[in-house]
């Protein structure tokens, strides 16, 4: 900043010139703490405070600014959901995708696809134009279809695939119904008869209390040795965030691990499903918890660490 304006700023607002500093527009929210540390004012706090610090490490956070400023390539990565003119509603999604391709040091592109969109069989050719397709979490029947028909896309065309809570249960309903043959499979959420392969926990219903009833809070999940999803954690245990009242119903597991669907993260107490997979597919796996919850900026969660870097191809 010219020094001529400074002094101008202290004259008017009764602040010494070496106090003031500049906030100006970055394009990247994890330049601002840099851009100030340069400027000094870290140093300046401490002063004014008589404290003693040592020098902060800027190894991490430059790290992730180059690789923001030096992509190796671009991704794009379809999000199909419903509440994609409200795309604040995915900020914790979208900034998990951020980490993960900063981590990856490649560009992302989020694309935006609206469920009900894919339902009515439009708009469609935006799933040939993404290089991953990521189905969130969401209450509620509106769009499920749609959501149906990008996981379907996904499966068959060997598009990478990562499902979060809703996403996995619509991953087994859409493997049930044109995998396995069973042509009414759906949820207790949506519909009041057919095959129910996803149903409420026990003790729970679509006219029970909401909110705190639901399965919240860290839950244990052990995976089967081997798997993409043991090999992505790079552990057996692992412990994730939860949100839902709704589960993959157990008497339907054995016919669909029959035609290859692999349940590979269990709750061992409860025995409940928490990861599937398919082994015939080159990057397809879907979560029942939340792990945009844990990741950040300078610890990606490995789940979108992963689904990035196969998206990109790297």
């Amino acid at each position: 900043m010219d020094s001529s304006i400074l002094e101008k700023i202290s004259l008017f607002c009764n602040v010494p010139k070496q106090n003031v500093f500049q906030s100006i527009d970055l394009d990247l929210i994890y330049k601002v703490p840099k851009a100030f540390h340069d400027q000094g004012l870290d140093k300046r706090i401490i002063e004014l405070l008589g404290m003693w610090a040592t020098e902060p490490k800027m190894d991490e956070i430059n790290k992730v600014i180059y690789n923001a400023d030096h992509p190796l390539k671009e991704v794009n990565i379809g999000i199909v959901g419903k509440y994609t003119e409200l795309i604040e509603s995915y900020k914790s999604l979208d900034e998990a995708l951020r980490h993960a391709a900063l981590a990856n040091q490649v560009k992302l592109n989020r694309i935006y696809i609206d469920a009900e969109d894919l339902e009515k069989g439009v708009k469609t050719d935006l799933l040939e134009k993404v290089d991953g397709i990521l189905v969130p979490g969401g209450f509620g029947s509106r769009g499920t279809e749609g959501k149906i028909k990008a996981i379907q896309y996904a499966r068959e065309k060997k598009k990478p695939f990562f499902g979060i809570c809703l996403g996995l249960q619509l991953s087994v309903i859409e493997f049930a119904r044109n995998v396995v043959g069973i042509k009414d499979a759906t949820s207790m959420e949506f519909a009041d008869k057919g095959d129910m392969l996803v149903h409420y926990m026990s003790g729970q219903s679509k006219d029970g209390a909401k909110g705190g009833s639901m399965r919240l809070g860290a839950y244990d999940c052990e995976f089967k040795e081997g798997t993409l999803g043991h090999k992505v954690y790079g552990a057996r245990m692992i412990s994730e965030r939860h949100r839902h009242r709704l589960e993959v119903n157990n008497e339907y597991i054995e016919k669909l691990t029959e035609k290859g669907l692999v349940i590979s993260g269990k709750n061992p107490a409860l025995n409940l499903v928490e990861v599937i997979e398919l082994s015939d597919h080159p990057y397809f796996i879907a979560c029942q918890y939340h792990p945009e919850f844990k990741s950040r900026p300078f610890k990606p969660h490995p789940l979108f660490a992963s689904f990035v870097k196969a998206s990109a191809n790297l």
